[in-house]
């Protein structure tokens, strides 16, 4: 249960982007249902990111995101680099459905840390940081949204419909 309400609605813009109903369609961890490896790994182009690359990168920002409440040093992802990754080619089911359980576990890491931010915690600016933490709440749920629709629109340009 949330402190306040402003924390219960960004709480629930965290919720609805990642894997609850909501009206604008479907949630990042939607997106992803059912894909098998080759199809996360399909590239429109060489040069372009498939929706493995999407997944680990949305991981590592809720890591990254995480980190900032709980101290945690940097470079203790996971998987080796930062942001972007290079995916192995070809992609194992293995491999695929471990980049989607470390999605999973990440989100539910960022969201317990959220859960325990104060009224007052929302509107301090983080050590080398020009927006608050509200701000970087909010822009969690936009990434988890925009990289819905890019997964959504890969998966058309592969898969058809």
């Amino acid at each position: 249960m949330a402190k306040n309400p402003v924390l219960e609605c960004l709480l629930q813009m965290i919720d609805q982007a990642f894997d609850k109903k909501s009206w604008h369609g479907t949630n990042l961890r939607g997106s992803i249902r059912g894909l098998t490896a080759a199809q996360a790994a399909w590239r429109p182009r060489p040069d372009r990111h498939s929706i493995a690359d999407i997944v680990l990168h949305t991981a590592y920002w809720k890591y990254a995101v995480s980190r900032r409440y709980t101290g945690e040093k940097r470079g203790s992802f996971t998987v080796e680099g930062s942001n972007w990754f290079t995916i192995p080619d070809p992609l194992s089911e293995a491999t695929w459905k471990s980049y989607i359980r470390l999605l999973e576990a990440e989100h539910r890491r960022f969201r317990a840390e959220v859960a325990k931010l104060s009224d007052r915690d929302l509107d301090i600016k983080p050590a080398k940081s020009k927006i608050t933490h509200r701000q970087i709440i909010q822009g969690m749920a936009f990434h988890d949204v925009y990289h819905a629709g890019q997964i959504q629109v890969l998966k058309r340009m592969q898969l058809g419909g």
